[in-house]
């Protein structure tokens, strides 16, 4: 697995909260895997990571071959190819090796159940665009927003292969692989054990997640996230959330152009921290070597690199988060 921009302090040299959520990691996930330890320089936003996941993804009774389904999906929408293949093994953890191949391939599962699960997930990229809302409970919702996130971070900060070479895409490298994890995939996690990772924030969970520890982790995860705007002034925060509102998903064609032209009228200290958490929210794989070179000469900390890209992230996640507000008006 290879970091992008940085090397995280690696695992056994964690202290504080990030030492915590890496113990709730091994004892009720995989470990402490790279999709966290690259959030590790900003312990809060790491906290409200995983709390989200454990809440929506491991915990309380929804299916989680369901669950699994929707974040797999979700990471094929996005294009988030390191999240796919690593949900694509969990399905086949969980015995589910057919639907664990025709996600893997993008094709729709045969079960109806699971094809309208399937649409509804591949159709949240672009919510306003197809007046999409939620029929599902919050674990399946959580799940589907944690993904949103995680795969935008991931996606800019990590490269795209958990095997050299990417061969974790071979059906029995994955088939296999699923058997090492169906253990621990399959074990039930009782609801609520990662709130207290969780630092009391100042928005109340959403009414879509109801009574469920999912709205609280989401709540957590919006707060931590969101802080990564006070690196921007005021024009470069209102870019950022007027384009992910008017633009709904879309997929640029030339990112790093498409980018450029809008922080043409950003002042010239945000311009670029505007377009990393541009390019987080559409496009974070085009975010560049350079991009960050040039973000680097005025905030030098590993921090300060995952805090404007968790701004991105969770802007455009909380785009999706809105659409169930809306429909709930």
């Amino acid at each position: 697995m290879t970091y992008r921009f940085f090397t995280p302090v690696p695992t056994r040299a964690a202290t504080g909260r990030t030492a915590e959520v890496y113990q709730q990691l091994r004892e009720d996930f995989l470990g402490p895997l790279p999709t966290f330890q690259a959030l590790s320089a900003v312990p809060e936003a790491l906290a409200a990571t995983w709390s989200l996941m454990r809440e929506a993804l491991l915990a309380g009774d929804t299916s989680r071959v369901d669950r699994e389904l929707v974040a797999a999906v979700v990471s094929r929408a996005n294009g988030c190819q390191f999240c796919l293949d690593a949900h694509v093994l969990l399905l086949h953890a969980l015995g589910e090796h057919g639907l664990a191949e025709v996600v893997a391939r993008g094709e729709t599962p045969s079960d109806p159940a699971h094809a309208e699960l399937a649409r509804w997930a591949e159709a949240s990229r672009s919510p306003r665009a197809g007046d999409w809302t939620s029929p599902y409970g919050p674990e399946l919702t959580g799940t589907l927003l944690a993904f949103h996130f995680v795969n935008r971070v991931v996606s800019a900060l990590l490269d795209p292969d958990l095997f050299p070479g990417g061969l974790q895409r071979a059906p029995l490298v994955r088939s296999v692989g699923g058997r090492l994890y169906a253990r621990s995939a399959r074990e039930p996690k009782e609801p609520g054990r990662s709130l207290g990772l969780l630092h009391t924030g100042t928005t109340p969970p959403p009414a879509w997640a109801g009574d469920s520890p999912v709205g609280v982790a989401y709540a957590s995860l919006r707060d931590a996230a969101n802080r990564g705007g006070e690196l921007l002034g005021d024009v470069a925060r209102q870019t950022v959330t007027a384009t992910v509102r008017w633009e709904d998903g879309r997929f640029p064609t030339r990112p790093a152009d498409w980018a450029v032209d809008l922080v043409r009228d950003v002042p010239g200290r945000d311009r670029v921290g505007t377009r990393i958490a541009l390019l987080a929210a559409f496009s974070p794989s085009a975010v560049s070597p350079g991009d960050v070179a040039l973000w680097r000469l005025s905030h030098p900390a590993d921090a300060d690199l995952v805090r404007i890209v968790a701004y991105g992230a969770i802007t455009a996640t909380d785009h999706v988060a809105r659409a169930l507000t809306s429909a709930q008006l």
